[in-house]
Parts: C-alpha cells; sequence; structure tokens
C-alpha cells in the first residue's frame, strides 16, 4: 500500500502487474498467441542502419511520444530467431512508434531488413490493412504489393529454406487511449477509437496524444510451424490472417471497449427477439388493443432500457474524473487486480462489486478504463435517470431499470431480452446484487433478480463461459455521510435531484474523502456453479420457456457466494479499526494510551488469523492510524493533564457504526469469545466451542461468513490461543477440556476483552428478543410479518430504555434474516394458517443466552417483548 498522504496525480498506486498480451491473444495456426515455439536453429540478424528518413522523422516526433510499453520488458520473446513484426495498418506514424517502441525495449528495428530480405520490402514489419500505396510517404512503400503478398512471401521463403524460422511478432498501437490531467478536451476527440481516421487526424491524434501512446507486444508465431501444418500456401495465409485479425480485436476491444451497436440497433434487436414478440401480442391481448400500440409500449420500455455506450463521452469523462479523483480521495488503492486479469480472459465478466456509495459504479469504472480493461455496461436504478445526468451517465453505459418489475410481463420480456443480448454480445455487465446502498454498513441481502437474467441468458446460448468478479469497495468517509445519518435516524430518504446533484458538488470538492480502497475478489466461475448444482446439465441450450428444478437453487448459490467472496476481499482501513475501538465504550472515547493497544490487538488477530488471502489491512501504525483520522475530521482530541482523551461526536459516531460494520465480520471468532466473558468470569473450552457451533448458522446467515461449522469452532481455538499469550485469558485447568478465565475487577485485559465483543454483542441480543417475543406469545400466534415488526418494536423500546444502539440493532430486515434461518434449522415452522410454530428446543436454545447476555439485559428484554393484539382487545399502548 501506499502511504496517506495526498497521491498527485492519479493513476493509481497498487500491487498488480502490467497486463501482458497473453491475456487476450488467440490461438494461431500452430500454437497458441502467448506460447514460445520450441526451439529452432538460430539465424542471425544483419547489422544494419535505420533508413535517413525514419532517424530524421524519428528526431522530429521525439518530443511528442511517449511510451507505455506492455508488457513491461517484450524483450522475453526475443531469443535471437529472426522478428518479423506485424501491424493491424500501416501508416508512417505506426513505424515510427513502433521503431521508438522496439529500441526503447531493447528489440530488433522493424526498419531494418532481415537476413536475405524474404518479402522483399528493405524492412522487417508488415500490416493487415489495405491502403493503396501510391500515396505512401514512406520511399520504401512506394508502388510495394499488398500485405497479403508481403504474409505470403515470407511464407514461401519458409518453403524454400529449411532453415529459416521467423517469428511473428503482432504489435497493437494505441494513440491517446487515456488522455491524461495534462491533455486538453480537444486532445479527447483524437485520442484512440474503432473509426478508420486520415493521416490529416492521425497526425493531429499524434501530436495531441502522443504522450500517452500504449504499444503492447504480443508472444511470438512461429511460421516455421505454420508452414509445417502442410496446408495449401493461399490456405495457409488467408488462416493466418484470420488468426492475426482476431487477435488485433480482441486486444482493441480490451483496451478501448467493443465496437458497439447504435443504441438504436440494439433496440431493434431486442423487440425482434421471439420472446419478446410473444409478450407483445399477450400485452394486446390483455390490455384489448392494437398489436402496435402494445409494439410502442415495447419500445418504450426498450428505449428507457438501453445504454447508448460512446468512447469520446468515456474518455472525456475520465479526464474530467481523474481531477476530481485528486481533489477529494487522498488515493485510491488497488489490490488483486493482476489476479483478475489472469482469470479474466475468454469469458464474459459480470462485475459485482459491494454498493455503499453513487462514486461505486464512477470509481470502478474509471479505474478499469484507466487500466486499460473496457468499462462495463452497468445495471442503473430508474431513480438515476435525471436530465442531464442520466443522458452522460446512459453514455457511459449505464442502463436504467425499474425498482419493481413484479406484475409487468412486457417490461419483464423485454429488459430479460436485452441483458440476453448483452451477455451473447459479450460485453461485461456490473451491477449489485444488494439492489441499493447499504444504509449500515453491512452487506445486504442479495437479490437474485439480475443474477437469474444473467443465468437464463448464458443457459440460451453457452457460447463463451460467464465470470462473476466480486468486488469490495472501501472508504474512509462517506459522500453521502449526512444523507446516511438522516435515515438512520428514522427520516424518509430523500429523492434524487438535478438540483440536489448540482447544489451539491461544490461541497463535495472542498471534503478530503480519505483513501478509498478497491479488491477484487476471488472470482466465481459460473460453470462450477453449475456443475455443483446442475450436474445433469450437459451443456445443451436452455429455452427461455424451459424452468429447471434447479434454476432457483443455482440463483440463491451465486447470490450468497457472491456476498461471501466480497466480503472475502474487505480492507481493514484506519477508520475501521477507530471504529471498533471507540465505539465499545459508552461515550465512545478513551485515552490515547488504550485506544493505541486496542487498535493493536485488532491488527494483531487479524495478522494471527488471517481470514482469507485476500483481507488487505493498513500497515499504519497505531499513532499514524490516529493522527490521520484527526486530519480527515473524524476524531477530536480533548487535552488532559493526565493523558489526552480521543473521542468522537454524538453524529460521527452513528456514522462509525456504518464503518465498523464493514469488517466486524472478520472479527466474528474473536467477538464471539469475548462475548462469552462478558458476564462470566469462567468457561470450559469445549463448552465455548460447542456454544459457537449452535450460534454459527445465525452469524453465518447475517455476516456472509465462509466457514463450515467445524471450521468455525477451529478458529475459535485459534483465537482462545492468541488471547491466552496476550494475557485476556488463562487457561487454569488443562484436563476436562480445560477451563479458561479472565481477569478480575477493571484491568486493562478486561477491557480489552470487552471492547473486542462488542462489535458482536448486539446481535446476540437481536437474537434473544425475537426468541422471547415468540415464547412469550406461544406457538401458533404470530406469522412471520407480525413476529418482525413486534422484534423491531422491542428493539427500539429496548434502546431508549437501556442504552443507546447502533441504527441497524432495530433493522427489520436483520430480524427477518434470523427467523427465516429458524426456519431453515427447523426451530420454528409455519401451521396451515402461516402462523409459527415451536417446541421445547427453541427454550432450550434460549437459555443458552445466559452465557452471553447479563441478567439485568435478560430481564429488560423480556419485560419489553410485546404481545400480539387479540382480535378481542386494543394494541398494547407505550
Amino acid at each position: 500500500m501506499t502511504s496517506m498522504s495526498k497521491q498527485n496525480p492519479l493513476p493509481f498506486p497498487g500491487e498488480e502487474s502490467q497486463p501482458t498480451p497473453a491475456d487476450t491473444a488467440p490461438a494461431s495456426p500452430s500454437t497458441d498467441v502467448g506460447t514460445p515455439p520450441a526451439a529452432t536453429p538460430v539465424l542471425a540478424r544483419p547489422a544494419g542502419r535505420r533508413p535517413l528518413w525514419a532517424r530524421l522523422l524519428g528526431r522530429l516526433v521525439e518530443p511528442w511520444l511517449s511510451l507505455k510499453i506492455e508488457p513491461e520488458d517484450p524483450g522475453q520473446y526475443n531469443d535471437g530467431r529472426p522478428v518479423m513484426y506485424v501491424l493491424e495498418d500501416y501508416g508512417l506514424s505506426n513505424a515510427l512508434i513502433l521503431d521508438k517502441a522496439c529500441r526503447q525495449a531493447g528489440l530488433p528495428s522493424p526498419l531494418v531488413p532481415l537476413a536475405g530480405d524474404p518479402t522483399g520490402r528493405k524492412r522487417a514489419y508488415l500490416a493487415l490493412s489495405r491502403r493503396s500505396s501510391s500515396n505512401s510517404l514512406i520511399p520504401e512503400q512506394r508502388g510495394a504489393k499488398t500485405h497479403s503478398d508481403s504474409l505470403a512471401k515470407v511464407l514461401q521463403a519458409h518453403r524454400v529454406r529449411d532453415d529459416l524460422d521467423v517469428h511473428l511478432v503482432p504489435v497493437s498501437i494505441f494513440v491517446g487511449r487515456a488522455p491524461d490531467k495534462q491533455s486538453g478536451w480537444f486532445a479527447v476527440l483524437f485520442s484512440e477509437n474503432w473509426a478508420l481516421v486520415g493521416r490529416f487526424r492521425r497526425l493531429l491524434g499524434l501530436l495531441l496524444n502522443g504522450r500517452n501512446t500504449i504499444v503492447r507486444f504480443a508472444p511470438p508465431i512461429s511460421l516455421r510451424s505454420t508452414v509445417d501444418e502442410g496446408l495449401e500456401p493461399e490456405r495457409t495465409v488467408r488462416k493466418l490472417q484470420r488468426v492475426l485479425r482476431t487477435h488485433f480485436r480482441r486486444i482493441r476491444e480490451s483496451v478501448i471497449g467493443p465496437d458497439l451497436s447504435t443504441r438504436r440497433l440494439l433496440v431493434d434487436q431486442v423487440l425482434a427477439a421471439e420472446t419478446v414478440r410473444e409478450a407483445i401480442a399477450s400485452q394486446a391481448k390483455r390490455d384489448n388493443s392494437k398489436t402496435s400500440d402494445a409494439w410502442k409500449k415495447a419500445h418504450a420500455y426498450a428505449w428507457e432500457i438501453a445504454a447508448d455506450y460512446s468512447s469520446p463521452v468515456v474518455r472525456s469523462a475520465s479526464f474530467m474524473l481523474s481531477h476530481v479523483w485528486n481533489r477529494i480521495y487522498a488515493g485510491v488503492l488497488v489490490h488483486h487486480l493482476d489476479k483478475f486479469k489472469a482469470a479474466a480472459p475468454g469469458h464474459e465478466v459480470v462485475y459485482v462489486p459491494s454498493h455503499r456509495s453513487h462514486m461505486d459504479y464512477l470509481l470502478l469504472s474509471y479505474l478499469l478504463y484507466d487500466r486499460g480493461i473496457v468499462p462495463p455496461h452497468i445495471v442503473a436504478g430508474i431513480n438515476l435517470n435525471l436530465p442531464v445526468v442520466g443522458t452522460l451517465l446512459r453514455k457511459g453505459g449505464a442502463f436504467f431499470i425499474r425498482r419493481s418489475i413484479r406484475g409487468n410481463a412486457l417490461y419483464s420480456a423485454v429488459l430479460s431480452e436485452y441483458v440476453a443480448q448483452l451477455v451473447a454480445g459479450g460485453y461485461s455487465i456490473e451491477y449489485f446484487v444488494e439492489g441499493g446502498r447499504s444504509r449500515t454498513g453491512r452487506l445486504l441481502q442479495p437479490k437474485g433478480g439480475m443474477i437469474s437474467m444473467t443465468l437464463r441468458a448464458f443457459l440460451r446460448q453457452p457460447r463463451k463461459p460467464v465470470l462473476f468478479q466480486p468486488i469490495y469497495i472501501g472508504y474512509e468517509k462517506l459522500m453521502e455521510g449526512g444523507s446516511y445519518l438522516d435515515e438512520l435516524s428514522g427520516r424518509p430518504k430523500e429523492k434524487e435531484s438535478i438540483w440536489q446533484l448540482l447544489w451539491g458538488i461544490p461541497k463535495v470538492l472542498k471534503q478530503n474523502y480519505g483513501q478509498v480502497v478497491v479488491n477484487f475478489g476471488e472470482p466465481i466461475a459460473l460453470n462450477d456453479v453449475l456443475a455443483e448444482k446442475a450436474p445433469e446439465w450437459g451443456g445443451e441450450a436452455v429455452s427461455e420457456d424451459e424452468k429447471p428444478s434447479w434454476l432457483s437453487t443455482t440463483v440463491d448459490t451465486l447470490a450468497e457466494r457472491i456476498q461471501v467472496r466480497i466480503n472475502g476481499a474487505a480492507d481493514v482501513n484506519p477508520i475501521n479499526l477507530l471504529a471498533l475501538a471507540l465505539l465499545s465504550t459508552p461515550k465512545h472515547a478513551m485515552g490515547e494510551a488504550d485506544l493505541v493497544a486496542q487498535i493493536e490487538l485488532c491488527k494483531t488477530l487479524l495478522a494471527e488469523m488471517p481470514y482469507s488471502g485476500r483481507v488487505t489491512v493498513t500497515p499504519h501504525s497505531p499513532e499514524r492510524i490516529i493522527a490521520h483520522a484527526e486530519e480527515i475530521n473524524v476524531l477530536t482530541r480533548i487535552k488532559h493533564p493526565l493523558g489526552d482523551v480521543l473521542s468522537v461526536s454524538g453524529d460521527t459516531a452513528v456514522l462509525l457504526s456504518y464503518f465498523r460494520n464493514n469488517v466486524v465480520h472478520l472479527f466474528t471468532a474473536s467477538s464471539w469469545v469475548a462475548c462469552c466473558f462478558q458476564n462470566n468470569r469462567r468457561m470450559s473450552r469445549t463448552g465455548l466451542v460447542q456454544l459457537g457451533r449452535t450460534v454459527y448458522p445465525f452469524l453465518q446467515a447475517e455476516l456472509f461468513l465462509p466457514w463450515t461449522e467445524d471450521e468455525f469452532a477451529q478458529r475459535i481455538d485459534q483465537t482462545i490461543d492468541v488471547f491466552v499469550r496476550e494475557g485476556l485469558l488463562q487457561n487454569i485447568n488443562e484436563d476436562d477440556g480445560g477451563i479458561l478465565a479472565r481477569n478480575t475487577g477493571q484491568t486493562d485485559e478486561v477491557f480489552r476483552l470487552r471492547a473486542i465483543g462488542h462489535s458482536l454483542q448486539q446481535a446476540f441480543e437481536r437474537y434473544y428478543i425475537a426468541i422471547s417475543v415468540l415464547v412469550k406469545n406461544g406457538p401458533g400466534t404470530l406469522g412471520a410479518a407480525e413476529l418482525e415488526s413486534l422484534c423491531q418494536q422491542a428493539a427500539q423500546r429496548l434502546s431508549l430504555l437501556y442504552a443507546p444502539a447502533a441504527p441497524e440493532f432495530f433493522d427489520k430486515s436483520l430480524f427477518r434474516g434470523f427467523i427465516q434461518k429458524l426456519r431453515e434449522l427447523r426451530l420454528v415452522w409455519p401451521d396451515e394458517n402461516s402462523k409459527l410454530l415451536f417446541d421445547e428446543r427453541l427454550d432450550a436454545w434460549a437459555k443458552d443466552a445466559k452465557f452471553i447476555l447479563g441478567r439485568e439485559l435478560r430481564h429488560t428484554i423480556e419485560r419489553v417483548s410485546p404481545e400480539a393484539a387479540r382480535p378481542d382487545e386494543p394494541a398494547p399502548q407505550d
């Protein structure tokens, strides 16, 4: 990681390596592009000087060219054999750029002929595009043959000379692929795209954007191996040209994005699909209207949904956003992108990031574009389709969907077909499986709608394997912090408006939002999940009308696994650590020495028991973390003769609960062990582990944990060992499963243990509330929805009477998840009237709460637990 100090300018610092051409290279006729051929006799390259015109023009354009060469060491492809370069198209500028890149990389010059000059062109490069040679500015090009003849000649030379083995190296050149902050808006118009441009436009592009030029070398193709396949000469040339064209197209798609069809054409394709035509006919029948009227409605839906991707707009936005990020963030860190680049080639990629801010999709699209990866098409809520802003988002790849499509069969058919067209076209997609932004900092329960559409689209045309890429985006300070605070305090969410956005821009640009971390999690291959959940599926296409029995299970598995993998790529930043420590105290304040010790303990636990190989932790010392929090106005220092006190105010404390919840899952085992000693001085090790197994299914469902019960039990054992070593617990009896004890009184060790357990304490309080309400009302009395509402009321009242709680304490969705888990474990079940039944096992489960919750708290919960109003009596009044 980099320092917390202002990183200026971007691109982002990170740990990933540069992409290699092998990531996207297609198979050659004889070997994969990216697999160096076997050793053959080496022919020495003759000494020679570049032509005079090349040396003169090279000096002339030198000030205007700055090259980014990929991979960093293309010289690895040069083993002494003759090298001939192949470009996508001819051009003086391409020849000069290629020559400069070869000299910079220590490769043979393309402007010096091969030994014997087998092409008769006095140079060692050729191009695929056909261009009239009569107007060429290069003397040697005038009157030259087309590229087909050049390729045919060098292949024919291999048939004549058995000792000849020229290696063909494909080279892709992109001028102005990513204009930086020094570029002007005019330069963006002349950066690289799919259009064929004339010499004048190419010259302007070189002058304006030449200092942002990417030159990507691919591993060589052995022409000897190609000839040895024994095909007819003409067929060999055609096959090699086809492979090279495919290679160049794939590289161009990965760097500047796909050659997208127009929005209108894509809409026409959607409306022409059989499923949509059937939906139009059904709509007309339901409405008792003309088919043309239903078609117009479908057309309006498709036009409302479809993106209108524009490369100039994306490049312009990249130019603008680089200034914004540098202004408001102290750096954006990226981890594990190299692993994603290694896994992605050959897949249809679906990006599934966490969703905590509107900045998520802007950051991710910018980051991908800046790192040479085409930005995805992004699913956005229709509420963001604002005037001006919606148009810009649409041209950046966003397509808009309605929040609810239940009951609208025509809209559902149009949306499903649009997604299917994107998947079939090989375009990457991005969506948030949570549906909306998390207001509590926890991952929300996933919604399977978009996953189901993606799965159905793949099954309909299973051509290209699908890869889901989970991404964790972590902030130190939220741009929407103020609105989240209002919502967490009970105020309704404000509707987005263009005026609200414009009014907020100046305020945003004046703020320091700390660092942002983007971590790429472990990808999920759809084929692997299908092999696990649908072993009977043999890879054949599944029509839209078919509803395989395994479809729903596969969607649920994907949704849960995505959330687990996002959590498995969490980043622990300074604000997360401060929140974990400070929110554990009644007044959200600590002495500086105590705060330093608590942060150090958290970092020790993360280091001793890594959650996963993709979790990242700030490398900074506790002292530096505290200083950083003061710099971004999160922490207040109160001077005192006996030692400074560090605290957070009321509103800041509520927002800090958000950042604590980002990483609470990383401390599940340690928090569980600490919770068991909140109200007990001694416990047996065996009993502690057994209780952990009992409660784990509920924690797993709520926090998207990756372990089995046995693995969680092992983590509990490891945690106990760390606590014993750190002096927080003592082994007082090794026999009989071992007896563990904490210190007596209010020692530093007891204080640190209580602080670690605080993050999970309220989860167990919620569980006990639900059990208490169920038991108090009796079996067969409450339905699931009634139970949720009563639990929420009890939690709100408990927060008022007992102690202030974090806003998510009375979040109805968390109670809903707990009740659902009770049903899955058959601890409760519905009767014929959908009322919940239970038996004595629930009472036994509730009794275990005495090991975690204090007697006074248990009594208070039982007292405030409401009873449902009977039909013949009024509802209870507070």
